[in-house]
């Protein structure tokens, strides 16, 4: 099977079986979602959808959020992962939003990884789930699934397997073939055992097929 042949077999059953896929961070603005994806590095979704709702009741928007100190934020934060520095992050980064972007999240890469605990994946989740543009952000799950598939070979780290699946999706589709290999990640291709039995996507992946 050529490459175009394994990333047209995968984008026809992903669209297929998972039509609107969404992420599954719960959130009711931009900025509630900056938050929780910050929060949700080396951490599930289910564990950040736990903390998140008394968090953003005590700092709903940026400007209640920028008054708080580090500390304050760690109350409720602090059985999520590395809760010390993603305090320190929240905090910092709802002042530079009220600073420097009156309160709002930017819609530019760049923009967005100024703030404080946003690097490129993280910037690149806003960009797509947010705005609805062309960003592919790739997290461990997505890493894993595309070598695993086959959609990389080799890949050495995310930005590679970012070019990877960004030269080989049409536009229209990467932001939600984002949510397709995190949710086929989390459910079905998963790290330590894979159900590879169950998977309809199979008879086009390279990791089944070596191992049959």
């Amino acid at each position: 099977m050529t490459l175009k042949q394994r990333f047209d077999e995968a984008l026809r059953y992903f669209q297929e079986v998972m039509p609107a896929p969404e992420t599954e961070l719960h959130y009711a603005d931009p900025f509630q979602l900056l938050v929780a994806v910050i929060l949700s590095a080396q951490c599930t979704d289910k564990r950040v959808n736990i903390v998140t709702p008394a968090l953003f009741a005590a700092y709903p928007t940026p400007q209640a959020m920028a008054q708080a100190s580090p500390e304050d934020i760690l109350k409720y934060i602090s059985s999520i992962s590395y809760p010390n520095n993603k305090a320190k992050a929240l905090a910092g980064m709802a002042r530079r939003l009220v600073e420097d972007f009156d309160g709002r999240v930017p819609d530019t890469a760049d923009e967005l990884q100024s703030l404080p605990g946003v690097g490129r994946k993280t910037a690149n989740v806003i960009l797509s789930v947010v705005f609805d543009r062309p960003a592919m952000a790739v997290d461990t799950h997505v890493f894993r699934v595309a070598e695993r598939i086959g959609l990389t070979t080799g890949s050495t780290s995310p930005l590679a397997t970012e070019r990877a699946l960004v030269s080989h999706i049409p536009q229209h589709l990467i932001a939600k073939a984002h949510h397709w290999l995190i949710l086929h990640g989390r459910y079905t291709c998963k790290a330590r055992k894979p159900l590879c039995d169950t998977c309809g996507l199979a008879p086009a992946c390279r990791y089944y097929q070596q191992n049959q």
